[in-house]
């Protein structure tokens, strides 16, 4: 069979030109000789974090311990500009590990599984396992409850620590629960079922939760909470399947709430030091409907249920998001560890993402469940053997759904049709290439869908009601003059022109902001 090698992709021709491969799409891409033989190339080792915030050294914010991130950024290449299509965990997850936009999968919300709306769609891990790899998944992949069996080759595997570390901690949740679940009964119900593989397709939303503090710093081993017992977990998978082609996924808990951390990882910080939010305000000019009341924080115990937080709370919980990432790099750095050690680092793609920003009281905000940059950005670093660039930084807009094309380009795979992003593979050649017009992201209100639009300067949005019509909110932040996005410029008549340029974009879509191959 004919060899072929795409142009912007050279320096995966060492191990490439000995495989057989054909040409998909354009430009061509790899593809083994028959569907279910694996790569002879790479396996995949893929690091979701939750709630991780674009933020560690490597990002520029030295004040925040994150040394294995940043060694990993220092051998990979690290995204500056990565945005997930959804603020909130299942419909980011979901998007990405399909590799299609949430208006394609109906997933807007943390009740509804992907196979309702697409009951035959190939996921990522899916598909790698459809060409020979032995896939697994560790604790949070997809959203709780909402787990894929077919993505996986065996069982997706939870970890059984609890989420808390003191015992008093712990005493006053199991009782308080006990309380509830005889009073109320189960907190959640299926709802919808597939007829099929009898996996959950909707899931109520629960009827009750019973929370504890917002942070914790127990003075415990890493592997006596949840994080810790995964890396463990994940550590004998790699020893296991070393001789294997395999994609492992493993999915860390922390930093999103509660920010329980061992003791020593609140050491790293002095509190006096942890700086706030420089913005505690909602931008001027800015809609109401692009704001929200931080619920999920404030369900927490000790969390007032209206107004800002005390300053000294706000500091509380900073500092407690900071040791919940240093904790969880912490974890990271055992597990690459270990791929060292077992020899597979020339032989393994590493990719490390965060599901997607969070506010640090920011505009006056907490938690995600927005547009603003703030809770669409994240971070997105890949480690690809022999890559050129070594610890190489672009400021190219890329998005989630890049993520699962960009890997079976990587992997030797032809990449499927149907998936709504762009592989990511020549920017490893050229960080500084031309690259996206624009990355998209939405978030709905109630019968209101938000779409945003990321340009190179400017974020656009436009809160767009479900039965059609103008739009009841517009917001033009510019990131040259206002990075923090502060001012909201739309209604402004000198900006009239601008808006109406951005309006014709955001129409246009993200068919429109691909970029040039």
């Amino acid at each position: 069979m004919k060899k072929c090698l795409r142009m912007s992709g050279l320096f995966l021709g060492g191990v490439a030109l000995a495989l057989a491969c054909v040409c998909h799409g354009v430009g061509g891409t790899y593809a083994s000789e028959t569907e279910n033989k694996p790569s002879d190339k790479y396996n995949v080792l893929m690091i979701a974090v939750d709630d991780l915030r674009p933020e560690a050294g490597c990002y520029g914010v030295p004040i925040i311990k994150t040394p294995h991130i940043d060694a990993l950024a220092s051998q990979g290449l690290l995204f500056n500009r990565a945005y997930c299509q959804q603020a909130v965990c299942s419909p980011s997850r979901t998007s990405l590990l399909l590799g299609r936009r949430p208006d394609t999968t109906r997933v807007y919300d943390l009740q509804t599984h992907f196979r309702k709306r697409l009951p035959d769609v190939i996921t990522l891990p899916q598909y790698f396992k459809n060409h020979g790899y032995h896939t697994q998944g560790l604790s949070k992949i997809y959203h709780g409850g909402l787990d894929d069996p077919a993505s996986w080759s065996v069982p997706h595997w939870s970890p059984s620590k609890p989420m808390y570390g003191k015992p008093e901690t712990l005493a006053d949740l199991n009782r308080r629960r006990e309380e509830m679940r005889k009073k109320e009964g189960p907190a959640t119900r299926v709802l919808e079922k597939d007829p099929k593989t009898g996996i959950p397709l909707r899931v109520s939303a629960p009827r009750y939760r019973v929370y504890g503090p917002a942070w914790e710093d127990p003075d415990v081993p890493d592997d006596a909470l949840p994080d810790g017992e995964t890396t463990n977990r994940a550590i004998e998978l790699l020893r296991e399947l070393k001789d294997r082609r395999f994609f492992l996924a493993v999915g860390y808990l922390k930093p999103h709430l509660p920010f329980v951390a061992p003791k020593k990882y609140y050491d790293l910080y002095r509190k006096d030091e942890i700086p706030l939010a420089p913005n505690p305000f909602p931008p001027e000019d800015c809609p109401p409907i692009a704001l929200t009341n931080w619920g999920e924080l404030r369900a927490y115990q000790g969390i007032p249920p209206t107004g800002p937080l005390p300053e000294s709370m706000a500091r509380d919980l900073v500092h407690g998001y900071y040791a919940a990432t240093s904790y969880v790099d912490a974890q990271i750095g055992r597990l690459l560890a270990e791929v060292d050690r077992l020899g597979l680092r020339d032989s393994t793609i590493i990719v490390l993402w965060g599901d997607h920003g969070w506010h640090l009281g920011d505009h006056g905000l907490w938690c995600k469940h927005t547009n603003f940059e703030s809770a669409t950005r994240s971070l997105l670093i890949f480690r690809v053997p022999g890559q050129p660039h070594p610890g190489a930084k672009t400021d190219a807009l890329v998005e989630f759904v890049d993520i699962y094309p960009t890997l079976c380009e990587l992997c030797g795979l032809p990449i499927p049709e149907g998936l709504e992003g762009t592989s990511l593979v020549p920017l490893f050649e050229n960080p500084v290439r031309p690259w996206k017009k624009a990355a998209f992201s939405q978030y709905p209100r109630g019968k209101v869908m938000g779409y945003s639009m990321r340009t190179d300067r400017y974020r656009y949005t436009e809160w767009r009601p479900s039965a059609g019509g103008q739009p009841v909110a517009v917001e033009l932040y510019d990131h040259v003059t206002d990075p923090q996005e502060n001012v909201n410029l739309a209604g402004r008549p000198e900006y009239k022109e601008l808006v109406a340029q951005l309006h014709q974009q955001l129409e246009a879509g993200w068919q429109a902001a691909k970029p040039e191959q």
